[in-house]
């Protein structure tokens, strides 16, 4: 009997394919490319070998993911009766998530972090779902089951910092942080949740200061967490005014790994957007993302993704390809059934319209149809700062239709809690000037 790098008991046929599981292990958790070594030991009918291939298929987030996948969980599935109980359910959990039924695979990786709580593959993977379907206390509940057992392993501490940031305890969230790093610098995942704490709290220049001084340990890294956690310091640098580096950051490492990946492209609309949203000139950058997002056509994995494809496309002026994008959103939406109906036709088709509206220059709809979708917006998953885009957006559209009284609501609080802003500082004072208010008194 063999085992993983965290202590679990492994299953093989050929002890050659060890390195390669183990390759999968740890660079999953460390958020490494050689996760992807796993695909090497392909030909070992291994319960977990195979389950790993078909989950590293599903992660490409394609509409034919989960035909890719199928090959490798069947097989995985055929071998399950030689595996141990952590494996078979390990199994289970892929499988159901190659077969779309996401809440089972939920429930038995909380059933594994319980039972193996070490077994800290099936717990990110857990968090993976949770985040996607708005779950952020689910994502925490799920790492502290392995608090106790885990605690020697500093991912898990990454794992639990962002779960408490995105539960909005932001002081529990940066001492997790705090020590993942302190028991390995180089832990991106912790990196990226102490992003989101300084950046909630207003702590701009010391947030882009710390994210320049890790930067340059974001080696070996997959292309979304490299080009995620540039992305926050693009964040960083758009809020402190600097145009030039947001650009730089842009062409060098946030549109520059895997053009074709679905977390890449949309980090890449977002920044983009907001760019564009500050006053930034961003040239014809769009015009290369469009071409890739328009491969996009009639993926509908998660609703997050594609609202930033159809907006994507929208705002590079290929509107017939946003149109038929929104009228294949529409469609998928109307077939959903259950849970899933609820979130697509209630939050995500709302809010395609809205951020299509936005695109054309018809900012009633916009504020309509967004403001509709705001309220309920957690369900599409996402983080709280990746779905700002879409507040920003609708904040925008008040904006230029004279909603001015409604905007100063949204915006004034803003700025109290963001007093480093010069971005949300210029937008003010606007809006000052806009309401015949004098400036003095605000700022």
């Amino acid at each position: 009997m063999w085992t993983d790098p965290l202590g679990n008991a492994l299953t093989l046929e050929d002890g050659g394919s060890l390195a390669a599981l183990n390759d999968f292990v740890e660079g999953f958790i460390a958020s490494e490319v050689r996760a992807a070594d796993i695909l090497q030991a392909k030909d070992d009918p291994a319960a977990m070998v195979q389950a790993c291939c078909a989950a590293l298929h599903m992660f490409a987030e394609t509409r034919d993911a989960s035909a890719h996948a199928r090959p490798f969980i069947e097989r995985a599935q055929a071998a399950s009766a030689r595996a141990t109980p952590r494996e078979q359910r390990f199994v289970a959990a892929v499988a159901a998530w190659v077969d779309g039924d996401v809440a089972r695979a939920v429930t038995l990786h909380e059933e594994q972090a319980r039972q193996f709580p070490r077994d800290l593959v099936s717990l990110k993977l857990g968090q993976y779902h949770l985040f996607n379907r708005g779950d952020a206390p689910g994502m925490l509940r799920l790492a502290l089951h392995a608090q106790a057992a885990a605690s020697d392993v500093p991912f898990l501490h990454g794992m639990l910092a962002f779960a408490w940031e995105q539960c909005h305890f932001l002081e529990q969230a940066e001492a997790a942080a705090r020590q993942a790093i302190a028991m390995r610098r180089k832990e991106p995942w912790a990196h990226h949740a102490l992003a989101h704490v300084m950046l909630t709290q207003g702590r701009l220049a010391e947030g882009h200061a710390f994210l320049q001084d890790v930067s340059p340990t974001w080696t070996g890294l997959n292309s979304f967490m490299v080009t995620h956690n540039w992305w926050h310091q693009a964040l960083f640098a758009l809020d402190l005014d600097r145009p030039e580096e947001v650009l730089a950051i842009y062409d060098r490492h946030v549109w520059g790994e895997v053009k074709a990946y679905s977390q890449d492209q949309v980090n890449a609309v977002s920044l983009l957007a907001r760019a564009e949203l500050a006053g930034v000139d961003v040239g014809d950058r769009w015009q290369d993302l469009a071409g890739h997002l328009a491969q996009r056509a009639h993926d509908h994995v998660l609703p997050f993704l594609d609202m930033q494809y159809l907006y994507g496309l929208a705002r590079a002026g290929r509107i017939d390809a946003a149109r038929t994008w929104l009228t294949s959103i529409e469609a998928h939406a109307l077939r959903q059934t259950g849970e899933d109906a609820v979130v697509w036709q209630r939050v995500c088709l709302p809010a395609a319209h809205g951020l299509f509206a936005h695109a054309m220059g018809d900012w009633n709809t916009c504020v309509d149809a967004l403001g509709h979708a705001l309220p309920r917006l957690v369900e599409i998953g996402g983080s709280h700062a990746q779905r700002d885009l879409f507040a920003q957006v609708h904040l925008d559209a008040m904006l230029k239709v004279g909603h001015l009284a409604g905007a100063q609501d949204i915006l004034q609080p803003q700025v109290r809690a963001q007093p480093e802003s010069k971005r949300l500082r210029r937008q003010a004072k606007r809006l000052y000037a806009a309401l015949g208010l004098p400036e003095t008194y605000f700022f």
